[in-house]
């Protein structure tokens, strides 16, 4: 009997831990997408920390978006190296966009872009390998 109601208890307590994820990755998700699409609206709303900044904001954005990704990922893949670097993969895709977005406000863009470029291809690179791997 016991064994049985513990079990009962773990699937509760994964199903809680899932949702969790899931909903606040979902929030982590929604909220960087608004902020890097939405820049303006973002800061006068949940960010009004002066002085406004497009490009801070849409690199707060990006890093929403790993975080969302992260948890979200966690619920559907088993493999924890594999969440780390999709999750993170997702952040630094966005976060070179926002430098090629705004490459005219700052910034070195003949630095910047190669080295973020670089950083997110490898990142995908490698969730795309270990993804392969995890699955053979």
């Amino acid at each position: 009997m016991r064994a049985g109601s513990q079990i009962a208890r773990d699937r509760g307590t994964d199903r809680f831990v899932a949702v969790v994820a899931v909903g606040v990755g979902l929030v982590f998700l929604g909220a960087g997408v608004w902020a890097f699409v939405a820049p303006r609206s973002f800061f006068a709303t949940s960010a009004a920390f002066e002085p406004y900044n497009a490009h801070f904001i849409r690199d707060i954005g990006a890093f929403q978006l790993g975080l969302g990704a992260v948890l979200v990922l966690a619920v559907w893949l088993r493999d924890a190296l594999l969440v780390a670097l999709a999750g993170v993969a997702v952040g630094a895709v966005a976060h070179l966009v926002a430098h090629i977005v705004d490459r005219h406000a700052g910034g070195d863009p003949a630095v910047d872009l190669p080295m973020f470029g670089l950083l997110a291809v490898l990142l995908v690179a490698a969730a795309v390998v270990r993804a392969r791997r995890v699955r053979s």
